[in-house]
């Protein structure tokens, strides 16, 4: 069953790209867009990421949180945001756990989901934008997501 608006997302645990435990409880008190992509190192997945990057300090003018989330493993998620400048943690969701939590698609089968939320403070989502091919527009939508739960 696929998480929707309004649904409090689920407690976790995960490590970062330099091996940080982040919790949940490690994100309340201010929104968080959590996006969730295919696989390190791709193109769409690259652009996407660094969409995220370019525009991180507008979304820490208004006050969220970014982080993307995949099964990739530390070294790789490292080696990713390394190389492409990314300042804000990349959880390694090693067994899909949190994916399957979050109920997020497969396409053909073997094709893991890109969607976005924008979450609030109190772990609530507010937004769901789901898109496989469209990574910019991630980045887009969740700005303005993000303004429209602030006013």
């Amino acid at each position: 069953m696929s998480l929707k608006i309004n649904d409090k997302i689920p407690d976790f645990s995960l490590i970062d790209q330099s091996g940080k435990i982040r919790r949940k409880k490690d994100f309340l008190g201010k929104p968080l867009i959590l996006f969730f992509y295919p696989k390190d190192d791709t193109p769409g997945c690259t652009i996407e990421a660094c969409g995220f990057r370019d525009k991180y300090d507008l979304f820490k003018i208004l006050g969220a949180q970014v982080c993307g989330i995949n099964n990739g493993t530390e070294k790789s998620h490292l080696r990713f945001a390394e190389k492409n400048k990314l300042q804000y943690p990349l959880l390694c969701d090693k067994d899909n756990l949190l994916r399957k939590a979050f109920g997020l698609p497969k396409y053909l089968g073997f094709i893991e989901g890109r969607v976005t939320y924008v979450i609030d403070s109190k772990g609530i989502i507010c937004h769901i934008f789901e898109d496989l091919l469209n990574g910019p527009a991630h980045i887009k939508d969740a700005l303005k997501a993000l303004k429209n739960i602030q006013t």
